[in-house]
């Protein structure tokens, strides 16, 4: 596809997330370089080979990591210029689209040597609040604070992106990933800033490494992929897709927790689970926790069809 003297290639772009050992991890491809990082599974379009945008991305998911994915939704098309950026900035405009797949982990077995799954919070430390405020934050906020007064663009506007974003004056919002990740990359703080050659980035010389970073537009794909789930949680029962067929509420709890990023009550949630009528026991129960044994439960299929179903978090423990 071209235009004007520019060729334009759609490229399709999936962030895989499963939980492991009580994180939630995504699924990662092996860079061709030593030196290039890792990305997300991806490859071009091709409306000769592949009928839908879903079955291309299936088919590329399949041949890069050898798994077939279940649960998968289109997330957002990513194509700002300057933000897929080829060696001499050389070859065709990308457009990705991307989506969000969920696996359980036992599901994700055939994955090849060359894909993993890593833990998400690598890519966003600053994004775990289940044990309180991350210590990161301590040093990130005073940059971003610094940033957002500087004069330029619409600075007043920068002061109210950085206080919604990151919650000053207020509560943090765990979905809001991707406006965290816009703005310190705006910041010139995250590698793939410096990397696209953005000023505020260069410009820095005393700025740590912050995540890890991931090729070409990845880690914003992520941040879209991980602010979306977090806000499904809350209105459908998405989080079975990561659970095993039976569970305990603790379990859930925790893949919850893991999820979204922050602490919930126990009691509360339990409740929730209960109001919510998600779950039914199983009648078994599991000698695996360490204490008394704890009832099994499985997720109850029929509420999809019965209404809109989620749990409602509601405020942070």
């Amino acid at each position: 596809m071209s235009g004007a003297g520019t060729s334009l290639e759609i490229n399709l772009t999936a962030a895989i997330v499963a939980m492991e050992a009580g994180a939630p991890c995504v699924l990662v491809t092996e860079a061709a370089a030593p030196e290039t990082d890792a990305g997300l599974p991806s490859g071009p379009f091709d409306p000769r080979q592949h009928r839908t945008f879903e079955m291309g991305l299936r088919s590329w998911v399949r041949e890069q990591t050898a798994l077939d994915v279940g649960y998968v939704e289109q997330l957002y098309t990513f194509g700002d210029r300057g933000r897929h950026m080829r060696a001499g900035d050389a070859g065709p405009h990308i457009v990705s689209v991307g989506y969000l797949a969920l696996t359980r982990r036992t599901d994700a077995a055939g994955t090849s040597a060359k894909a993993g799954f890593h833990p998400w919070y690598d890519h966003f430390p600053w994004e775990d609040w289940r044990d309180g405020p991350p210590a990161l934050l301590d040093y990130l906020m005073p940059l971003l604070n610094t940033w957002s007064q500087e004069s330029g663009t619409s600075p007043t506007d920068r002061r109210a992106r950085f206080q919604l974003a990151f919650g000053r004056g207020g509560e943090w919002d765990e979905e809001k990933v991707l406006d965290r990740y816009e703005l310190m990359y705006e910041a010139g703080l995250v590698e793939e800033s410096r990397r696209d050659g953005r000023k505020a980035a260069l410009a820095r010389h005393d700025v740590r490494h912050l995540g890890r970073s991931m090729r070409f537009d990845h880690r914003r794909i992520l941040a879209t992929a991980m602010g979306r789930l977090r806000a499904k949680l809350k209105y459908r029962p998405v989080v079975f897709e990561l659970m095993p067929e039976t569970f305990t509420l603790t379990e859930l709890q925790r893949t919850v927790e893991a999820i979204s990023g922050r602490h919930l009550h126990k009691q509360n949630f339990h409740r929730l689970v209960e109001a919510g009528e998600l779950v039914e026991p199983t009648g078994a129960s599991s000698t695996e926790t360490g204490g008394r044994p704890a009832q099994l439960f499985r997720f109850r299929r029929e509420v999809v069809a019965e209404r809109p179903a989620g749990l409602r978090l509601g405020t942070r423990a």
